[in-house]
């Protein structure tokens, strides 16, 4: 009897077990693009530099993921492997991003540069990147984006390379 009591309770956790992380699981695995395991290398939340006062913040696979389907939605046609086609002397590479002014190796300059795109010395309006107002881009998505840009061009092979 204490036989067939003990595996019924064992079938009936791992039946829960089976639908809990069987649908969860698969469920959080699709919402990480494949794109920041491989090549980013991200499976884990990293702190990205927040702003040039050095502060930092957290950002999860998710959160890349979603940055690289907006990347992918709204800037690759201009910016395929982080590369600049309109101009490739300013590419997404971490070094012209710092080069920038200001520099664009932050999250909060990489957004404010989103939202009013400025030309790569910051002395006028630059026209070839889209401004991206609140309106059609969160906070919280732009920050994803910027996070995305700045995780590739610390990791991605190739990011920003200037010839082909």
């Amino acid at each position: 009897m204490l036989r067939s009591l003990f595996r019924i309770r064992l079938f009936i956790v791992l039946a829960v077990a089976i639908v809990t992380f069987g649908q969860s699981y698969p469920a959080l695995a699709a919402a990480i693009d494949p794109y920041v395991v491989r090549y980013l290398r991200v499976t884990e939340p990293i702190a990205l530099q927040l702003n040039e006062q050095g502060e930092t913040r957290s950002f999860s696979p998710q959160d890349l993921s979603v940055g690289k389907e907006l990347f992918s939605s709204n800037c690759m046609n201009c910016h395929v492997g982080g590369a600049t086609l309109p101009d490739p002397q300013v590419s997404l590479a971490l070094a012209k991003l710092k080069e920038a002014k200001p520099p664009r190796d932050n999250i909060s300059n990489l957004v404010a540069y989103f939202r009013q795109p400025m030309t790569y010395d910051g002395t006028e309006e630059a026209f070839a990147c889209r401004q991206v107002p609140e309106t059609w881009m969160s906070q919280d998505e732009a920050e994803s984006l910027a996070a995305f840009v700045l995780t590739a061009a610390q990791k991605a092979p190739g990011w920003g390379a200037e010839t082909f």
